[in-house]
C-alpha cells in the first residue's frame, strides 16, 4: 500500500476522548528532546544495541506501551522505501561498530519455503546490507536443499538461496567464505548442528533465540529502563509500560497452572483498574496471556476475566498447547492489554518500530479489518495490510507540537521503542556476562 508522504490524512486515526495522559507524554518528550537522545545515547555508550530489532506497540491514546521486542526481524519489505537512505547507514555505523573490517555477510533466513512476503523481506534486507558496501549471499539451513536455488518475486525482485557446508570450524557458500553470520531465523527450535562451535562472528547471538529467550526477562529488564526515563522526565511510568506477571509449569490441556494464571490475571487486572481509575479511564482493563518464548503470534490469548481461563474450550487450548515450531507451551507471561485506537479506514492499526543498531530506520502499521481493538493483529492466517509511516522516527517536528496532531506521533513511538530495545540490550549484555 503506497501512500502520500507529507499528509496527516495519511496517518491512522487516533480516538481523541482520552488523550490526556498520551498528550503529557508527547509534551514531555518534545520539551525535553535533547535531555532524551543524550539519556539515550549514554546508555548506548554503556550497553551497545544489538545487530537489528523491531518493537510492535500498542496507542491506547491513554497509553502507549511496547507488546513484543523481536531480535531477529522480518518485514523489512513493509518499510517506506524513501528512508532506505536511513537503513543503509544505520548498517554500515552498526556492522562497523560491531565487525570492524568485515566484508562479507551469510544471511541466514527462516526455514519457509513458499512465504514470498517473507522472501521479500529477505531481498530488501539483501538489498540495504550490499548499498552499505557488503558482499552478501543467503545460505539455506534446510537440509534437503543441494544446490542453488533462484526465486522470482512479485516485486520482480530475485532472491538465491544456497546449501550451507561446514568445513571445519567454519561455514560457507559454495566458495563464498563470510567473516559475519547474521540470522534473520529466531532459532525457536534450538541451535543447528551445523552452527554450534564455529570461529565465525554470529549476530545476533544465538542464545538470543527463543529457544532460550524469554518474553517476561525482556519486560523485566523493560520495567527497570521505563522507570529510569520515567523519573527522568517526571513521567508515570505505567504510561509507557505494560504490567506483566508469569506462570511456569502450564499445561492447557491438562489444566495444569490455571490457579497461577487465574491469580496473576486477577492481579493484573485489579492494578489495571485502579490506574484506570486514577485516569478516568472508562475501558475495561483485560490481560493477554502468551506463550513466554516464542513469536509468530501463536500461543496467545485475551481475556477480561480469570475465570474465562477455566471456560476455554477444546479448540482454544489446543491454540495455547504450542507455538512457532510446533514447541509446547509450558510458561506464560501474562501482560497487561493495552488496547490499540488507532484506526485506518474503520480498521484496526497497530504500530510496528524497525532498528539496525541503535537508529530507528522506519516502521509500518498492521492494518487488520477482521480484528478488535483488544485482539493480537499478529496471528498466524491472518491477513494484515502494511501501511509505510510517512515520516521518520528519528526527529520530531517542533513547529507542529498542537494536541490532537499525528505530526510528533512517529518520534514519539521511535523513543518507546528505543527504550524496549535498550531492554534487549541489557538482556544480551546479562547473557554474555554469563557466557564469560
Amino acid at each position: 500500500m503506497k501512500i502520500s508522504a507529507n499528509e496527516d490524512s495519511n496517518i491512522p486515526c487516533l480516538a481523541s476522548y482520552c488523550l490526556g495522559p498520551l498528550h503529557q507524554l508527547e509534551e514531555a518528550l518534545l520539551a525535553f528532546q535533547s535531555v532524551t537522545e543524550n539519556w539515550l545515547r549514554e546508555q548506548w555508550r554503556k550497553t551497545p544495541a544489538p545487530f537489528y530489532s523491531s518493537v510492535d506497540l500498542r496507542n491506547a491514546g491513554f497509553k502507549l506501551a511496547p507488546v513484543d521486542t523481536n531480535l531477529f526481524p522480518a518485514g523489512f519489505n513493509n518499510l517506506n522505501d524513501r528512508f532506505i537512505s536511513l537503513a543503509v547507514q544505520a548498517a554500515q555505523e552498526t556492522l562497523e561498530r560491531l565487525l570492524p573490517g568485515c566484508l562479507r555477510i551469510l544471511l541466514i533466513p527462516e526455514n519457509h519455503t513458499r512465504n514470498s512476503f517473507y522472501f521479500e523481506n529477505l531481498s530488501t534486507l539483501q538489498d540495504i546490507l550490499e548499498k552499505a558496501g557488503f558482499e552478501v549471499r543467503i545460505g539455506s539451513l534446510l537440509e534437503e536443499m543441494s544446490h542453488a536455488k533462484e526465486i522470482v518475486l512479485a516485486s520482480g525482485a530475485r532472491i538465491t538461496l544456497e546449501p550451507i557446508v561446514r568445513v571445519a570450524d567454519q561455514i560457507k557458500v559454495k566458495d563464498f567464505l563470510p567473516c559475519c553470520i547474521l540470522l534473520n531465523n529466531d532459532l525457536a527450535n534450538g541451535i543447528p548442528e551445523i552452527l554450534q562451535g564455529i570461529e565465525q562472528t554470529i549476530l545476533p547471538n544465538m542464545n538470543l533465540g527463543w529457544h532460550s529467550r524469554l518474553k517476561s526477562n525482556h519486560f523485566r529488564h523493560y520495567a527497570q529502563v521505563a522507570g529510569e526515563f520515567a523519573q527522568l522526565l517526571g513521567l508515570d511510568p505505567w504510561l509507557i509500560t505494560p504490567l506483566f506477571s508469569r506462570c511456569a509449569e502450564v499445561d492447557f490441556m491438562q489444566r495444569e497452572g490455571e490457579a497461577c494464571m487465574m491469580q496473576e490475571s486477577q492481579q493484573i487486572l485489579h492494578a489495571t483498574q485502579k490506574k484506570y481509575d486514577q485516569y478516568h479511564i472508562k475501558e475495561k482493563p483485560y490481560v493477554v496471556i502468551k506463550a513466554d518464548a516464542g513469536s509468530y503470534g501463536m500461543g496467545v490469548l485475551s481475556i477480561h476475566e480469570p475465570d474465562e481461563i477455566q471456560q476455554l474450550n477444546r479448540k482454544k487450548r489446543s491454540d495455547m498447547m504450542v507455538s512457532k515450531g510446533s514447541r509446547s507451551i509450558a510458561e506464560v507471561i501474562i501482560q497487561e492489554g493495552v488496547y490499540t485506537f488507532e484506526t485506518w479506514n474503520e480498521a484496526v492499526a497497530e504500530p510496528v518500530v524497525y532498528m539496525l543498531g541503535q537508529y530507528v530506520v522506519g516502521g509500518f502499521y498492521r492494518v487488520h479489518t477482521g480484528r478488535g481493538v483488544s485482539d493480537n493483529l499478529n496471528t498466524p492466517g491472518m491477513q494484515f495490510e502494511p501501511l509505510p509511516f510517512v515520516k521518520a522516527c528519528n526527529l520530531p517536528d517542533q513547529t507542529k507540537q498542537q494536541k490532537g496532531k499525528c505530526a510528533n506521533r512517529f518520534y514519539v513511538y521511535g523513543v518507546i521503542a528505543r527504550l524496549a530495545l535498550l531492554a534487549a540490550a541489557r538482556e544480551q549484555a546479562d547473557l554474555l556476562k554469563k557466557m564469560e
